[in-house]
């Protein structure tokens, strides 16, 4: 066989294997549970408003009520279930959320705070501000597929705040206890109760645990 012809050979058999190569499947990523899921966004800044006593006792997206006195928010960059942190550029207050409806609807905002966390971020007069968002996880799962759910009482910079509120619920529950988070170059101290095993049994430690005015929100991991 001539050169050329061993060259022409060699040609066909690398276009032949490029274009096998190309029909094979990407690999798949498979995240691990609670993560944030690949090319989701983790932290954003945008204008965050507040929804609340028109709004109180609907359905969210979730299929939920929604409750003004609970630390949630609408949004519509982040996975329903999503906890967020989001902190106020402006005084550095911080509050973390779940997102559990669609929204705001309003050109130019990125989150629709509910009453009680626009109220932790001393937003209700102004209305609007502008804040960094932080993803902290997505819905999590165990192993089995059956979610915990876990009352959080607060996501507290301080940690002398945050034990203080942890001493404090622990002269009435057993199970109280400091986590540690951190995002966006900053900790968190989250006083936490639970896990339970239905949503019911952490809703109702959580309106129990209303009484003393703190930021309550219900969590599943």
């Amino acid at each position: 066989m001539t050169t050329r012809r061993w060259i022409w050979l060699a040609m066909v058999v690398c276009v032949t294997a490029a274009g096998c190569a190309a029909q094979q499947p990407a690999p798949s990523v498979t995240s691990a549970p609670g993560a944030p899921t690949p090319g989701a966004i983790r932290s954003v800044v945008g204008k965050a408003s507040w929804y609340g006593p028109g709004f109180d006792g609907h359905p969210t997206a979730t299929g939920e009520i929604y409750n003004q006195d609970q630390m949630t928010a609408a949004s519509s960059i982040f996975p329903l279930g999503a906890r967020v942190i989001v902190t106020d550029l402006g005084s550095g207050r911080a509050v973390e959320v779940r997102i559990n409806d669609r929204g705001p609807f309003r050109k130019g905002r990125k989150i629709d705070l509910s009453y009680c966390a626009a109220r932790a971020l001393g937003m209700v007069g102004p209305g609007t501000a502008l804040v960094r968002m932080d993803l902290i996880s997505t819905p999590e799962v165990d192993p089995a597929g059956v979610p915990q759910f876990f009352v959080q009482a607060g996501s507290y910079a301080d940690e002398s705040n945050a034990e203080n509120i942890r001493v404090r619920l622990a002269a009435y529950y057993p199970d109280v206890r400091l986590s540690e988070l951190d995002t966006a170059g900053r900790r968190y101290y989250r006083v936490r109760m639970g896990g339970f095993a239905t949503r019911e049994q952490a809703q109702a430690r959580a309106a129990a645990t209303a009484r003393f005015g703190l930021p309550v929100i219900i969590v599943s991991e």
